[in-house]
């Protein structure tokens, strides 16, 4: 069994970190370079001259984005070990794992851990203003607890009391709010904010649900082997 997990959960999250990877070479890191420019003070917005500018060219950085990859890798690792873990308990409740409700389980995925935070702390480009960086990883975590207890009652709860708490544990952390800084400002235009929060998302949900599709084939491939 902890053999099956190890197995399914590293191979999944490898090819899924390392798809995310490459997504977030191709469509996150120049939003997040261009950012950066602005924080650093080389482009200025609200209609200076250097603000006009076209947008600069970024070109590969072998150390920065290999490191990336490696990151992107290992992150997804640890995310598939989990999804494996709970597969493993779920198919122990009776259910059964493919590759096709494998897809499902990534969706569940994506919505407890980057959806849910990310409506009420969306994901943030280098130079805005933000809280304090311990209440906010208090506040995602327990809002990734709670949305992932919340996917769980939803796949296997029964009855009016399940459907209760899954509202609840979902709406719980955004009734509370998330961790505000104590005012809005930053150089960065709120178009390229918008930008990078709407691909961190997008290359999210690719990763989770090819994340999913993966572990449940190679989970439920396992099970045929043993058998």
């Amino acid at each position: 069994m902890l053999g099956r997990i190890l197995t399914s959960g590293l191979i999944a999250g490898a090819a899924a970190g390392l798809c995310a990877a490459v997504l977030h070479l191709m469509f996150i890191q120049p939003v997040l370079l261009h950012a950066e420019l602005y924080e650093s003070g080389e482009l200025v917005h609200f209609g200076a001259a250097s603000g006009t500018a076209a947008r600069p060219g970024f070109g590969l950085d072998p150390v920065r984005d290999g490191l990336s990859v490696i990151f992107s890798m290992l992150t997804y690792a640890g995310f598939a070990l989990i999804l494996v873990a709970l597969m493993a308990l779920a198919e122990g409740r009776g259910a059964v794992i493919l590759a096709r409700n494998g897809l499902l389980w990534g969706v569940a995925g994506f919505v407890a851990v980057l959806l849910a935070p990310a409506f009420s702390l969306p994901p943030e480009v280098p130079g805005v203003a933000a809280a304090e960086i311990l209440p906010r990883q208090a506040w995602w975590f327990a809002t990734v607890f709670a949305a992932g207890a919340a996917m769980w009652l939803l796949a296997f709860g029964r009855g009016w009391r399940a459907w209760g708490a899954v509202a609840v544990l979902l709406l719980a952390p955004h009734a509370i709010g998330a961790p505000e800084p104590d005012g809005f400002a930053g150089p960065v235009p709120t178009e390229l904010g918008a930008l990078f929060a709407a691909r961190v998302l997008g290359v999210g949900l690719v990763a989770w649900v090819l994340l999913g599709l993966l572990s449940g084939f190679l989970w439920s491939s396992g099970d045929e082997t043993a058998s």
